[in-house]
Formats: C-alpha cells, structure tokens, sequence
C-alpha cells in the first residue's frame, strides 16, 4: 500500500449479530431547532449556512443553531454551556423513543456513548476574555462541568437515567460515525440492549481560526466536489440516534467499518486508501456486495484534497454510479456533530425515498470519477452508506438499510 500502514478493526462476532435497530433519531443544527425543521430545509435544499454568529478576522460563513436555546434545569445550571445546551435541545426530539427503550430493557442495559470534537472550548474562551479584562475566571465557570468532553453525557445520562455503560469518543471529525461502530460492538459483546449515541459540538473561535490557519476555511458557502471549491464551511449542531438490540426499527444499521491509514495529521492520502477500507469493512459486515448500495452520503468538505481522495475511495469500492451527496453544503463541517447527522440524513432518504441535492455542486469537477447527485432526486433506496473521515486518518463507513 505504497508508503502508508493501514489497520483496520474487526468485526468479530459483527458478521453473527446482523442488522441491529435504528429505532428514533433527532437533528438540531443550523437548518432548523427540531428534527421536521432540519428535514423540512433539506428536502427544500434551503441552506442554512450564514454570517458567523461572533466578529472573527476573516471573512467566512457557518451554520449556527437559530433563536435561543434553553438553558440546563436550575438544579443543573453548572454544566451550562452553549454545547449543554445544543445537547439539550436534540434530546428532546428523541425523549419518546428513549422512555420506551428504558422501559423495555431497564437502566442498567442502556448506555450511552456520544462524540463531540471540541466540548464546551467556547465556555473556556469566555472565561479566559473575562479573566484578560477582570484578572479573574468569572464566578461561574467550572472547567469540568463546562469544558470537559464527558460533561455533557454525564448530564444526560443523569438526566435519561440509564445506568449501563457511558462515555465520550472524540476522534475529530470521524467521531460521531465511531459512535455507531461502538454501539454495536457492545450490543455484540452483550453488554447492553439499547444504547444512545450520536455527537454535540458548538462553534468557536478556536476552531474557526484553526481551520482558517489551516488554509481551509471558505469565504463562501462551501462546494463540496465543485470545481469551483474553495474550501469548507464550519457548523454546529447535535444529532441523537438510539439504537436497540431489537424493536420497531426506523432502518437497521447492517455494518459499521473503521481504519486508521495515519498518511498525515490533517491531510487525507490521495487515493483514499484508509477511507477504502473504511467503506469495504463496512460492506464486508454488512454481508452486502458493493452493487448494492444505492446512495452514499460522502464526507464531502469541499476542500481541494479530501473531495478528490474520497472520490478516488467511493469509485475503488462501489464503482461510479452510485448518487454521491455531501450535505456539508447545508449546515457546513459540524465537526463531532457531522458523523451522525449524515447518518440520519442517510436514514431520512431510505424512509422517505427521495436523495438531497448538493448545493453548489455545480459545475462539478470533471476530475472526480463519481456521480454527485446535483438537484434532489426521487430516488426509492435500499441501502445507503454514510462516510466520515477525520484528521490523523481516522475513518468509518456506516451500512444503512430500511427496515
């Protein structure tokens, strides 16, 4: 494999346990607070990209969470942060499906595991400014129930009252996919019966300046697989999924594959070949050949090097008329928040029948050997395939297929 090593995990007794249920999902992001809003946009190809919500140095656009957002009960008012709060809100579009979950299968057999990128950075910006101006932290912040990785499950966990396992993957912008690959190895090793996952990230200035100091940041609403892209978009928001052992599922997750190829730490290996794995493990769990996937939500930055490598990955492993999307052209890079969001806008064209457009697509670069579906399509789909690739090679495929 030219100059990269390349691991990959196993499914061990993946292949024995097959399709486990999607039984309730939830969206908030810049296209809308609730899950109808989300979708309503997306099947109207409204962006919901727009002006940064703070002053930042450079000129860009992101898609930010609209209107206010309630704060933690009053009991809990130390984990308040923007990213608690994004949390809170997308839980509570899935509060029904989790009630009956609990019910059926009892707190001690439902865990939780979620993802997030950068945790509640933006409290600690915060409180930094104040102590520039003031010479103190402000009365208020508390680092660990505020900015840690693990606060936010650990208030929602408390909040659900499940009692089976409970933890945080962070591995960049791969780590809300991970999250899906996680539940059903511990539903395999019979350590739960249902688990919620899915990922929470907000935005701030460390990550908006990071990626502009990367040389990746766009100007204007990002155009993944154009010719005419310039770079990426950033967005926040959270995405919840629960998935079960068994029940009235919405899909079934058939497989989940996982590779580190560790070509760079930011950028992707030009052919692909971690992403390759990645999307073939995947497949390989799933007991699905490559013609059987009919749409695939790509990871789709719309940088120069991450569209032209996952394209030479998706026409490695399924050819070149499969419909590719990238919805980061709606609510922009969400970072830990990405993985599982495109997962359910995957779920959202297998139950309603019809794939996203593209936006911005247009014209498409004549390079990338894949099919970018360039207006939404009324399009009955099968099976579906969500990618999320994230610095450092880290990378996993979700297989989808309807129930």
């Amino acid at each position: 494999m030219n100059d990269v090593t390349v691991t990959r995990s196993e499914g061990c007794a993946m292949n024995a346990l097959g399709g486990v249920a999607i039984t309730g999902y939830s969206l908030c992001n810049g296209l809308g607070r609730t899950t109808e809003e989300v979708i309503a946009s997306l099947a109207a190809s409204r962006s919901g990209l727009g002006p940064p919500p703070f002053p930042l140095p450079f000129e860009t656009v992101c898609g930010t969470v609209p209107g206010e957002l309630a704060a933690p009960p009053a009991e809990f008012s130390g984990y308040d942060s923007r990213q608690m709060r994004i949390a809170l809100q997308t839980l509570a579009g899935i509060r029904a499906p989790l009630a009956e979950a609990l019910r059926r299968w009892g707190a001690d057999r439902f865990g939780i595991v979620l993802a997030t990128s950068t945790g509640g950075i933006a409290v600690s910006e915060d409180a930094y400014a104040y102590y520039k101006k003031n010479g103190r932290l402000p009365v208020a912040y508390d680092y660990q129930r505020q900015h840690t990785f693990f606060a936010f499950a650990e208030l929602l966990r408390t909040l659900i009252g499940a009692n089976g396992p409970a933890y945080v993957v962070s591995t960049a912008c791969s780590s809300s996919g991970k999250v899906l690959a996680t539940a059903r190895r511990l539903i395999a090793a019979d350590q739960v019966d249902a688990v919620l996952v899915g990922g929470v990230d907000s935005l701030a200035h460390t990550t908006l300046c990071g990626f502009a100091g990367l040389s990746v940041l766009s100007s204007e609403p990002c155009k993944p697989f154009s010719l005419a892209r310039r770079g990426m978009s950033i967005g926040e928001g959270g995405a919840m999924l629960l998935v079960e052992r068994e029940g009235d599922a919405r899909v079934l997750l058939r497989g989940a594959g996982e590779s580190s190829d560790a070509h760079h730490m930011s950028s992707p290996h030009p052919d692909g070949l971690g992403a390759q794995m990645a999307m073939q493990a995947a497949l390989d769990e799933a007991g699905l050949a490559a013609d059987a996937v009919d749409y695939i939500n790509a990871h789709g930055t719309g940088t120069e090097l991450n569209d032209a490598a996952e394209a030479r990955a998706i026409a490695a492993v399924v050819g070149d008329e499969v419909p590719v999307v990238s919805t980061k052209g709606f609510t922009g890079h969400m970072l830990g928040a990405a993985g599982a969001t495109e997962a359910i806008f995957a779920i959202v064209a297998l139950e309603q029948g019809w794939i996203p457009a593209n936006l911005g697509a247009e014209p498409v670069d004549p390079a990338l050997p894949i099919r970018v579906n360039r207006e939404r399509a009324d399009r009955r789909c099968r099976v579906a395939m969500s990618n999320s690739f994230g610095f450092g090679g880290s990378n996993v495929a979700v297989v989808l297929e309807a129930a």
